[in-house]
């Protein structure tokens, strides 16, 4: 059997691995999928009810002892759960056995597992064969990693359009048209007699043309928002040292994760978290205060503020109100011109120094807010600025299908330069040869999205970011 001419070499096999994360927990699911699942359970399972597993209908649940059959020996009481194929994960029979949580239960039943016929799955195999015996197609696969690694209610949103096949249904609707325009253009190949002249049905074709380069255009305009609600942005809150950007970074977080002191210099390496804001992800950054030190360590830690700046995708850049504005923040400033970026003015409760007209003509284009840590006070309105700064240019939330996949954007960038060509080609009357080729590549590229041309090392190379049990 072949899908998408791949050979299935491993197909026949029943796979098995623990599918949840090592430790202790309430439970640990050890999962084996494959023609031969039911009947390797048979052999370490004891029923409660005396019958074996392959008497029991598809989508039930049964408690039981997984037994060492060699040893005689009790492993752990458990509750087995039959999914026979095609209404399984993978289409094919799926066991999943839900053992106490904790390491070595799950690691014994595994073992067991294994001496009793199975093979051990590779990372991301379970989700491989569901795409393989077309359960899902290949976005809506690589968007279930995703799921798992969505950090915020808008990340796992995204993720889960994709999953349910809206970004798969674009891309297939666009495909269809771009196949459409092919087989209308390999007709006049093949039949030149019935269409002597190509230049009167440019118009047609063009509008055609048109249609999909918008429809392309469109769906990559969504990469640069669905890549910040699947990766987040990384914000650096920068300033010269005791201007208080590690008690901000606190409020942020909600917690105390940085060590706070009225000793200028006491953050000397970079502290990263992740915060929800407003539903993206957003990684923030405290970095040692840039100033001119002798100190090793401290100088250290301005070098990684330097870098970490040059990375960022927003600047916080925070000022103290008490002290006003001099050389050092204006260089601060300087050095991120050129990034979006919020300036915060903080201590806004002690006598100021700082004009915010002057803030704001220093900023070079980046939003001013005034702020009290000490009071917490408005904070509300500098995350809402920081978030109006994200997603300032970036798509409409809404959007009903959104790409956030790197690989997906490289895909379709393509097919929009071979559309491009074909349209260029079709004005300056090129033969419909020139054009079949643009088309057929087009095509291939948007296959390769959803999966309707794929090779086995791009297989190998999607599957391989998955973890072993999924």
């Amino acid at each position: 059997m072949k899908k998408n001419n791949l050979p299935l070499h491993a197909q026949d096999d029943t796979i098995a691995a623990v599918s949840t994360p090592i430790g202790e927990g309430g439970i640990s699911i050890v999962r084996l999928s494959g023609a031969e699942s039911l009947a390797i359970a048979e052999r370490i399972f004891v029923s409660s009810e005396g019958r074996k597993l392959s008497g029991f209908a598809t989508h039930t649940v049964h408690y039981g002892k997984i037994k060492d059959p060699k040893a005689a020996e009790i492993i752990d009481e458990v509750l087995v759960t039959v999914m026979r194929a095609p209404r399984s994960y993978t289409r094919e029979d799926v066991i999943e056995i839900n053992c106490h949580g904790g390491i070595q239960s799950a690691k014994r039943t595994l073992g067991l597992v294994l001496k009793s016929g199975a093979r051990a799955a590779e990372p991301g195999e379970f989700t491989k064969r569901a795409f393989l015996n077309g359960r899902i197609d290949l976005a809506q696969a690589e968007a279930i990693i995703d799921v798992i690694r969505a950090k915020t209610e808008g990340s796992l949103k995204v993720a889960m359009n994709q999953l349910e096949g809206e970004l798969s249904r674009r891309i297939n609707e666009i495909r269809d048209k771009i196949l459409d325009i092919a087989s209308e253009v390999e007709a006049s190949v093949d039949f030149p007699e019935e269409s002597p002249d190509i230049p009167e049905e440019a118009d047609k074709a063009l509008s055609g043309i048109d249609g999909v380069v918008a429809d392309i255009e469109r769906l990559i305009s969504t990469y640069e928002g669905g890549s910040v609600m699947r990766e987040g942005v990384l914000a650096i809150l920068c300033g010269k040292p005791n201007v208080g950007k590690s008690s901000l970074m606190n409020l942020l977080l909600k917690r105390d994760r940085v060590i706070v002191s009225a000793i200028p210099g006491t953050t000397r390496d970079a502290v990263e978290e992740m915060i929800n804001l407003g539903g993206i992800p957003v990684r923030l950054v405290d970095t040692a205060g840039i100033s001119d030190t002798k100190d090793a360590l401290e100088r250290e830690g301005i070098a990684r503020s330097r870098t970490y700046l040059a990375m960022a995708d927003i600047a916080i850049v925070v000022l103290d109100h008490s002290s006003g504005i001099d050389g050092k923040d204006m260089a601060i400033i300087e050095m991120v011109k050129d990034k979006k970026k919020v300036v915060v003015v903080n201590k806004s409760d002690l006598p100021g120094r700082i004009k915010i007209k002057d803030a704001e003509r220093l900023s070079k284009g980046g939003k001013v807010v005034e702020i009290s840590v000490k009071k917490r006070e408005n904070i509300e309105a500098l995350e809402k600025e920081m978030a109006d700064v994200i997603w300032s240019g970036r798509f409409a939330q809404g959007e009903s299908a959104v790409m956030s996949n790197a690989r997906h954007k490289e895909l379709l960038d393509k097919a929009l330069a071979n559309m491009l060509s074909v349209k260029k080609a079709l004005r300056a009357g090129e033969p419909p040869e020139i054009l079949a080729i643009d088309l057929k590549d087009a095509a291939s590229s948007l296959g390769l999205i959803t999966g309707k041309t794929i090779s086995d090392d791009i297989l190998d190379r999607i599957f391989g970011r998955f973890c072993i049990g999924k």
